[in-house]
């Protein structure tokens, strides 16, 4: 197991938990959901022999409090959040970083790569669910529409329900793939983890979700960027609405797309063939 360190960093309105992992060219870990670093942990072992593997937890999850109460999130703010991140290990324009990102984090990813290209050298955005951008999108207002109503008048619980019925499914993708222990039983730092996940939940449903679909990228920056960017897609995601936005990204800025094992969370189920499907296209021209 890689050696890990952990260290905080203030920011505008919050404090960030950030980790490194191993050594090499800087890639950036950037989850989304109701996770943290801890979901990250078995890609950023599998990456770290090759990779300065960094991982954080978003502002107003987990370890990284917000100043003050909750309140509406923005891509553009989280998206600030990470270059302050990149600076903060020591990524410059000589030496950009490498940064991968999932489902809302895809989007943070986006928002990156448009405004601070210099700082990267690679964007993978996995699965941004960036609805707004698909040709039923009246369909996902609606669907956001009646979670926003849910949380209002009858909290999380309720929100997490409608935003499931909405998708059609069972919410499997929230699920934490858990080490178990000799009887079974999840080890202390998973139980620690899927802890802050439940915490996570209220937050991601009641302040990220309706800000965060409306997004739109910056088509033309992304375009011109001098940061390469790839859409990925995984294989058994077929059909859902990150998947199609996925296409739609990459078509609008002319960009390479590529299929990933697994559905939409598989970077913390599949660990090694995740590993390797991303090292491919980091390393690739």
């Amino acid at each position: 197991m890689q050696p890990m360190k952990t260290n905080t960093l203030k920011v505008p309105g919050a404090t960030l938990h950030y980790e490194i992992r191993g050594s090499g060219p800087t890639l950036l870990l950037i989850c989304g959901g109701i996770y943290d670093t801890a979901r990250y942990a078995g890609l950023a072992e599998r990456l770290a022999d090759r990779y300065t593997v960094v991982t954080y937890d978003r502002r107003g999850n987990s370890r990284s409090p917000l100043d003050g109460p909750p309140e509406p999130q923005s891509i553009e703010v989280h998206g600030d959040d990470a270059h302050r991140v990149l600076v903060e290990v020591g990524v410059t324009a000589d030496e950009p970083a490498h940064v991968f990102g999932n489902s809302s984090g895809a989007i943070i990813g986006l928002e990156l790569a448009a405004r601070h290209p210099e700082q990267v050298r690679t964007l993978v955005s996995h699965e941004p669910p960036l609805f707004e951008l698909l040709p039923d999108r009246d369909r996902w207002r609606a669907v956001i529409r009646d979670v926003e109503e849910a949380f209002a008048t009858e909290g999380t619980g309720a929100a997490m329900r409608a935003f499931a019925a909405g998708f059609d499914r069972t919410g499997r993708e929230h699920e934490e793939a858990a080490p178990r222990g000799e009887r079974g039983e999840p080890t202390v730092e998973m139980a620690e983890a899927m802890a802050r996940m439940e915490k996570n939940m209220e937050f991601f449903i009641g302040y990220e979700v309706s800000p965060f679909v409306v997004y739109l990228p910056d088509v033309e920056a992304l375009r011109t960027s001098s940061a390469r960017v790839v859409m990925v897609a995984g294989e058994d995601s077929e059909g859902q609405p990150p998947y199609r936005a996925s296409f739609v990204v990459a078509e609008q800025i002319g960009g390479r797309h590529v299929m990933f094992p697994g559905d939409h969370g598989a970077f913390g189920t599949r660990h090694e063939a995740f590993a390797a499907k991303l090292d491919e296209v980091l390393s690739s021209p």
